[in-house]
């Protein structure tokens, strides 16, 4: 019988993608960025998300082949689940860089035999990949980074093992060109977005599992938010902690409450004032093991992509969430937005596949004063 021939996955792994988002740094661009994130006590996580899709695939393992980079650009994770690797880059200090990204893109550009390359980052990776990867050739993003605007990702690492067992088994799978977009982390920062096109890149047009652009301007009209921001303050109370999340929306509940926001961060308010701006995971875990009375998070969706976690909200941690727990979670999200997802389900993607799948089933969403509907929420 004979053997089916290899699949050959060029893989980048952004070893620090996503560092930022639990220590509230909105991002991990730049070596200097990664480094502060380190110091201030955050983990590497992109080898982990890797991981997850590449178990999607290890059935097929004998028919794969990975090129990529030595150490932490992919050698790493795909030794120790036992694929073929064909090392082509070695990284000169351990600290990689988006140099050593582009560098590994353009080797892996030089080669005729790379069926499709596999990135794992933000918007940041799917920018440097974007800049030396010809655009005729197909890729897909693993999300591992802070922000992820771009329509190159999967929606979550196993919906990216999913679409490469499609390609892997010979399914008829359509490509089509997607937008790479990012922002500018210092303005991110600040609170302000200012997104721009950086190009595109054909990716698999599955779209079960690689998510759209993420969509921007004002999510809705400002009567209908006020209906929201009312349901929301005139249960709230002296006596409960309340982690309020990223977003318009709540910025929205935050500005009727006359008190200041961290539009893309996370804050925490207890009787009526805000005890802790932009807060980290550790600051998050810490403020709600010290509260001796009941938690409630205020939390929104990210307009056309429809994730209630794992998009720009990684202060959010697995370990808050648990702390929180599901049925003290408010999710607020206008009408037109849920409509705009064309009947797909709310996504949670938190990393650990164990909570997503608590998290999953029928969740209500505050929708208006006293009106609420019951919206589907799904693994990513």
């Amino acid at each position: 019988m004979n053997k089916s021939p290899l699949f050959r996955i060029g893989l980048i792994v952004n070893s620090y993608a996503g560092l930022g988002g639990s220590v509230a740094l909105k991002g991990s661009d730049g070596a200097d960025t990664a480094k502060r994130a380190l110091e201030l006590g955050a983990t590497p996580k992109a080898q982990l998300r890797v991981g997850q899709a590449l178990k999607v695939i290890q059935a097929y393992s004998d028919q794969i082949q990975f090129v990529t980079g030595a150490g932490g650009l992919g050698e790493d994770i795909v030794r120790d689940l036992g694929y073929v690797c064909d090392v082509i880059y070695t990284p000169q200090q351990s600290l990689t860089s988006a140099d050593d990204t582009r560098e590994l893109a353009k080797l892996l550009a030089e080669r005729d035999d790379i069926d499709l390359l596999l990135f794992a980052g933000g918007d940041g990776t799917a920018r440097d990949v974007c800049a030396v990867y010809p655009a005729q050739r197909p890729v897909l993003g693993i999300p591992a980074g802070v922000k992820i605007h771009s329509g190159v990702y999967a929606i979550s690492p196993t919906a990216a093992g999913k679409v490469l067992e499609q390609l892997i088994l010979g399914q008829l799978t359509s490509v089509t060109n997607a937008d790479v977009m990012d922002i500018d982390e210092d303005a991110f920062r600040q609170g302000t977005v200012r997104a721009r096109r950086y190009g595109e890149m054909l990716v698999p047009a599955e779209l079960r599992y690689v998510q759209a652009v993420k969509m921007g301007g004002k999510e809705s009209d400002e009567l209908v938010l006020a209906d929201i921001a009312a349901d929301v303050i005139e249960s709230m109370d002296d006596d409960t902690l309340y982690v309020m999340g990223s977003g318009s929306t709540v910025a929205f509940i935050m500005e009727e409450l006359s008190l200041p926001n961290t539009l893309l961060g996370v804050d925490v308010v207890l009787a009526g004032q805000v005890i802790a701006s932009d807060a980290t995971a550790t600051q998050l875990e810490k403020l709600i093991d010290e509260h001796q009375g009941p938690v409630q998070m205020i939390i929104t969706v990210i307009g056309g992509q429809g994730h209630i976690f794992g998009r720009g909200n990684q202060q959010l941690s697995p370990a808050v969430i648990r702390r929180v727990g599901k049925d003290h979670i408010q999710i607020v999200a206008t009408k037109a937005k849920l409509q705009a997802l064309g009947q797909r389900p709310l996504l949670v993607d938190t990393g650990e596949p164990e909570l997503d799948a608590e998290l999953s089933g029928l969740m209500r969403v505050t929708t208006g004063y006293h009106d609420e509907v019951f919206v589907r929420v799904e693994s990513a």
